[in-house]
């Protein structure tokens, strides 16, 4: 067992007593995901992809337990039920020739952030053009924007801004053909000045990589997501989905104040 893995079996079981004492109310968790059996671009400690035999894992448990699978929508905000969704960031090739197979088999919807500049560039691990229509084509699948060039946004200038917002939402609309109105802010970087720049040319949904869930009063361009990790065994997934590390929020900075 690699370092990586004792300290996070030990954060595991602190989070299990520390979730003795919250009981969460039904909620809207959203997890994210990047690459599945594939590279992710900037991983450093090689911990945000995850391998196929994992993934799978993580869907069989999704696919047992007392959670609503649903689409990135926020009607599930007021939900009286435990519902989850399904993203990933950047636009690997793996989501479409792995992931996208396995989530079908389970009929599980899914979202894919696309960053443009790779596709655009058509980079050897990221979608295509024909491969990004071909995985919007796939019944259950939302395409949103995740800026040019996966760059953080709150170090942009307005005009640069705007332009990693829009230029990234009319490339897809051309390849796509119909609206893109869901983003993910790259490295989970956004300030109050990205979310209304982003409101302001036309996106509906935004989400951050702030580690909480989601409730009625939530802004629906400062939703919150539960990263999920390539080292995260069953007993760590099943935790994160019920919201047992949802504390690791206190050490992050809540974009809804920034």
């Amino acid at each position: 067992m690699n370092w990586r893995r004792i300290v996070t079996q030990g954060i595991s079981d602190i989070s299990s007593l520390a979730h003795v004492l919250y009981k969460p109310a039904p909620s809207y968790r959203i997890l994210m995901y990047h690459a599945v059996d594939g590279e992710v671009i900037g991983d450093r400690l090689n911990i945000f992809g995850i391998s196929k035999k994992r993934f799978i894992q993580h869907m069989d448990i999704l696919a047992s337990e007392s959670v609503n699978i649903v689409d990135l929508n926020t009607k599930y905000l007021s939900t009286s039920s435990n519902c989850l969704a399904i993203t990933f960031d950047d636009g690997y090739k793996d989501n479409l020739h792995i992931a996208a197979p396995i989530l079908a088999d389970y009929n599980f919807p899914f979202t894919v952030f696309v960053s443009t500049g790779y596709v655009e560039q058509e980079s050897n691990n990221f979608l295509s053009p024909i491969e990004l229509r071909e995985l919007a084509s796939i019944p259950n699948v939302t395409i949103g924007a995740h800026g040019v060039k996966h760059v953080e946004l709150t170090k942009c200038t307005d005009a640069e801004l705007k332009n990693e917002l829009l230029s990234s939402k009319n490339y897809l609309e051309d390849i796509l053909g119909k609206p893109v109105t869901t983003l993910g802010y790259p490295h989970g970087a956004v300030d109050m000045r990205v979310r209304n720049i982003a409101q302001s040319v036309g996106y509906e949904v935004g989400t951050t990589s702030y580690m909480h869930t989601n409730r009625q009063d939530q802004d629906p361009l400062l939703l919150s997501r539960t990263s999920i990790l390539g080292i995260d065994s069953p007993r760590v997934f099943k935790q994160k989905i019920h919201g047992y590390w949802d504390w690791y929020r206190l050490k992050q900075q809540n974009p809804a104040s920034s």
